[in-house]
């Protein structure tokens, strides 16, 4: 079908779901960038992406494709020079005679169409695809095809004679190729990239939501071209491959700032890497946006407000420790408070916060830093992680001379920490002093919005429900879609465990008392552990049993 040649702007007018003045408005900012129309609409939150596909679907008749559910034949997608598909963000799906229908974000850019028709050779009828969806397929077809053909050519070449300046060079096959990975990770929400070197090949995978994904396999002859890219990247040792080694840097990817941390690790097919991908321009979460129930946000404001003591954030490596700590750095930093932290490394920069970073070569390490900052007249010090008895002892007495004092510990539950401290040599009498709080916290993956729906609990998730004195008539679920790859989970939250120190609990810790008393001390005030905490979410619809009890009961 042709498309009609009617403006965009024109035709979301009369549709009434913008006014004259709204697109005057967008008209006006777009003229400042070289965003679309459409995509300035949505930037503005004058109309949804949804809207916009429906809008052109029915009103145009331009057909609306989901890529999950389309087979793409290679034969097809060659049709479509590399170029052109990156330049524009098109995927050609079917050919029928002399018309080839592809899948466009716009399908009202004209000049696109022209230059498809001009290029191929056929009549081109234009699908409308949901943005991010179509950008991560284009980028997985053509995105990496180039770069990866002309990496392999120079990788026919002994690595030895591989020039220093082909690993530097930004527009080199190989420099390419590993800023399209890291421009993947980016776009699909990866926290981690593995490269796992294989007999057969070089095995990408991303974990997205806290799960593992396989991407791709990159051909074994690429493994040392890459692995050398990243050492370059991370300035670490390129002729070493025995050992483990640790680095990162920064980078600029689409207009965005990513700071990746890098660890390498010898193994028997070659030297594995794990980088982890953090989106500085994402922003820093607030303490009201980190998912706690009305209880335990007040307990944490309770916490934060204190003007000494010792608060503590558990959980395992990846649960959201740092987000949490760094939110109520936020909160507490004005200019009548002296904030100032110890990190290893420090992951966000903020404005008016003094922020240290550990470094273990010099002598710098969190106990000397910790005994440092001591003498700088602070209110309130954070400390990154809390990893040794020497540490430990310095939070204490710093929570016990007026400062508030933030850190994280590994412990699987808030009632633990008081055992693991214990553990670490720390006596009881000064835990009990100086301890204000614990929170102990996991993330579960959110329902998606765009595929949820509701369906009847389950036998066992009504016991489970009535064991806690919980009752829901419905569940909401992912049926699973485009938007979240097919698992019915895109993006996530956090459960949490708030445990409040009053006078009672004070003398309980100081006199040794069992887990299991303070635990019905704890009940008594009101204390829900991670798993109720997950359940009255997932009742609430925000993620599901199943995923619940996948986190909170590993």
């Amino acid at each position: 079908m042709a498309v009609a040649r009617k403006r965009l702007g024109d035709l979301l007018y009369e549709s009434g779901l913008i006014s004259k003045e709204q697109l005057e408005e967008a008209l006006r900012r777009q003229k400042g960038t070289k965003d679309r129309l459409g995509d300035v609409l949505i930037q503005c939150g004058f109309i949804t992406e949804k809207q916009l596909i429906e809008v052109l679907e029915f009103q145009l008749g331009i057909p609306h494709v989901t890529l999950a559910r389309e087979k793409l034949d290679p034969a097809i997608l060659a049709l479509v020079p590399d170029a052109l598909a990156l330049k524009y963000v098109v995927l050609p799906l079917r050919k029928e005679r002399n018309k080839l229908l592809v899948a466009m974000a716009d399908p009202l850019d004209y000049y696109a169409i022209d230059d498809l028709r001009m290029s191929t050779g056929f009549q081109i009828e234009a699908a409308i695809a949901a943005k991010d969806e179509l950008r991560l397929y284009v980028e997985r077809v053509y995105g990496m095809k180039g770069s990866l053909e002309q990496a392999q050519q120079s990788a026919q070449v002994d690595i030895a004679a591989t020039a220093d300046a082909e690993l530097l060079d930004e527009d080199s096959p190989v420099v390419r190729l590993v800023n399209q990975l890291l421009s993947q990770a980016v776009n699909r929400r990866a926290s981690d990239i593995h490269l796992d070197p294989m007999k057969d090949g070089l095995f990408v995978r991303m974990r997205i939501d806290g799960m593992m994904r396989q991407e791709q396999i990159l051909p074994k002859q690429m493994q040392q071209l890459v692995t050398s890219r990243v050492k370059v990247m991370a300035n670490m040792n390129i002729a070493e491959h025995r050992l483990p080694q640790d680095g990162r840097f920064r980078i600029q990817l689409s207009g965005r700032d990513v700071d990746v941390r890098v660890s390498i690790l010898p193994t028997l097919h070659g030297e594995k890497i794990v980088m982890r991908v953090l989106d500085l321009t994402s922003g820093l979460q607030r303490v009201q946006d980190l998912g706690f129930s009305p209880a335990h946000f007040a307990a944490y404001q309770r916490m934060l407000s204190a003007a000494n003591g010792l608060v503590l954030i558990t959980g395992p490596t990846g649960s959201g420790k740092t987000s949490t700590l760094y939110a109520g750095l936020v909160e507490r930093s004005t200019p009548e408070v002296n904030v100032i932290t110890i990190e290893d490394p420090v992951e966000y920069q903020l404005t008016g916060v003094n922020q240290v970073a550990v470094n273990v070569t010099t002598g710098l390490t969190f106990a000397r830093g910790l005994r440092a900052i001591l003498r700088q007249d602070p209110d309130v010090v954070m400390v990154g992680e809390i990893r040794d008895t020497e540490t430990a002892e310095i939070a204490v007495r710093a929570a016990l001379t007026g400062h508030l004092v933030l850190s994280t510990l590994h412990t699987n539950d808030a009632l633990s920490t008081v055992a693991r401290l214990v553990d670490m040599g720390i006596d009881p009498f000064l835990v009990a002093s100086s301890l204000t709080g614990v929170i102990a916290q996991r993330l579960v993956r959110r329902v998606c919005e765009e595929c949820k729906g509701l369906r009847e609990p389950s036998a066992f998730e009504r016991e489970l429900l009535a064991r806690y004195e919980m009752n829901a008539e419905s569940f909401v679920y992912g049926k699973g879609c485009s938007a979240c790859g097919k698992t019915g989970y895109k993006g996530r939250l956090a459960i949490h465990e708030v445990l409040e120190v009053d006078e009672m609990l004070r003398g309980m810790i100081a006199r040794g008392a069992h887990s299991e008393e303070i635990q019905m001390h704890a009940k008594e005030l009101g204390f829900h552990t991670l798993l109720e905490d997950g359940l009255e979410k997932a009742a609430q619809g925000l993620t599901t049993i199943a995923e619940v009890v996948r986190v909170a009961l590993r």
